[in-house]
């Protein structure tokens, strides 16, 4: 069928991912050509099959949703993004629609939603459930970045959230550096920058952060 659209489903949730491929698939107008466990696998499926549109969570280990937005963008810009995720705060929000996403729907959402949600990107238009607050809405569309606090956190570059998250997910030095294809002496550093941008001087408290930010489950 010439005018199937190809979808990527990026989720670490088993169970969710099987439900999701089966929910799409029933739908002629959609091909399910790939599934992704974290944010590294969704940017090398978009690379190799340059889907139409990926769903795309955000707390995934490894890699999360909100790292894997712009790289994707960046690879592929007319692959539509929808987020499909249960964080309701400004900051997954704003970020997640700032780096590219085309769309936010909540894991709360119902099957005819989230079908409202990918007719409406792939219109060209954009989506925000309606659980998501005014506030939040008003403020983006708005422009107004200045929403987000400015703290720390926002110091942080993309590279080291990343690192972050896999020290706080007990990963080694090595593990990172074989996985982001980088140098064990380039974690160092960015784990040295990270410790002096936050003040934080463990791996536990640079863990316990990561937590109170989202990148991990509590």
């Amino acid at each position: 069928m010439p005018d199937t659209k190809r979808i990527v489903i990026a989720e670490d949730h088993t169970i969710l991912r099987e439900g999701l491929r089966m929910l799409l698939s029933s739908n002629p107008a959609f091909e399910v050509v790939g599934e992704a466990r974290d944010g590294l696998e969704a940017i090398r499926l978009v690379d190799s099959m340059k889907p139409d549109l990926i769903l795309m969570d955000l707390s995934m280990p490894r890699m999360n949703g909100g790292g894997a937005i712009p790289e994707i963008k960046k690879q592929s810009p007319s692959t539509k993004i929808l987020v499909l995720t249960v964080h309701k705060t400004e900051e997954h929000i704003l970020t997640a629609l700032e780096t590219g996403a085309d769309g936010y729907v909540l894991k709360d959402a119902t099957h005819g939603e989230l079908m409202l949600a990918i007719d409406n990107v792939f219109s060209g238009k954009s989506y925000l459930s309606p659980g998501i607050s005014e506030k939040v809405i008003e403020g983006y569309l708005e422009g107004r970045k200045n929403i987000k606090s400015s703290s720390s956190w926002d110091t942080l570059t993309q590279r080291e959230r990343e690192i972050l998250k896999m020290i706080a997910e007990g990963y080694r030095n090595k593990d990172i550096a074989n996985y982001l294809c980088i140098s064990a002496k380039t974690v160092e550093k960015h784990r040295a920058n990270l410790m002096k941008k936050l003040d934080l001087h463990s791996a536990s408290s640079l863990t316990a952060f990561a937590m109170e930010k989202g990148l991990i489950a509590k």
